[in-house]
């Protein structure tokens, strides 16, 4: 396709999962020890809280990830600092999927619009792209905070494009969620490609690697 602009989800595609998860184990961990809980039993309630947070969430409104960090830590019973704790068990332990970077930064130096759209708090989603080194790499981008709705609304998309100007039919979307990634653009009208998600008729291209968008562009 001759694409005029390329965005990326944050978590799941640029972001490995996985490194999340272990992230708020190390976390809990480093909390365990901070204010002698037992870790087994603070994961389980760190993880149940968040749980919850989220699927207390109405349709596509946006609910905070600190919001629900804070909601766990206080079914934790921690009374003090924990956000020094937090931002190094982040910081030393979140990883890019494979080839993500890299994809980026060659994308960077095309003629084209380079996004974001991510269901992300927005300082937390910034604070991934600039660990990563990539922040400024990006055009545009566009947080579910920012937005207030979380994919597949197509106020995220449409806010997106706004952003870059283009046409959806020239823009690619590259995600890893069936139904929110892939059918929220496709809604819009965009040009979607999954990285590791199932097929669907809504999904034009799929990427073994991030890298392979390279081609697509």
């Amino acid at each position: 396709m001759n694409a005029d602009a390329v965005f990326f989800d944050i978590g799941g595609v640029i972001l490995d999962s996985g490194s999340v998860r272990r992230a708020h184990e190390r976390f809990v961990a480093d909390l365990g020890d901070e204010y002698d809980l037992d870790a087994e039993s603070a994961l389980g309630t760190w993880r149940a809280e968040l749980g919850a947070h989220f699927r207390e969430r109405e349709g596509t409104e946006f609910r905070s990830a600190r919001a629900g960090y804070e909601r766990a830590i206080d079914a934790l019973g921690v009374d003090g600092e924990w956000e020094p704790l937090f931002e190094r068990a982040i910081e030393g332990a979140i990883e890019p999927n494979p080839g993500a970077v890299e994809a980026v930064e060659t994308l960077a130096g095309r003629d084209l619009h380079l996004g974001v759209i991510s269901d992300v708090d927005d300082a937390e989603g910034r604070r991934i792209l600039e660990t990563f080194g990539i922040l400024e790499t990006f055009d545009s981008v566009t947080t579910s905070e920012a937005v207030g709705r979380t994919k597949p609304d197509p106020a995220m998309f449409e806010t997106a494009l706004g952003k870059s100007g283009t046409d959806p039919e020239r823009s690619l979307m590259v995600g890893d969620r069936y139904r929110h990634d892939i059918e929220g653009a496709k809604d819009v009208g965009m040009v979607t490609a999954a990285y590791g998600t199932e097929e669907g008729p809504a999904v034009d291209h799929c990427l073994d690697d991030l890298r392979d968008v390279l081609e697509l562009v």
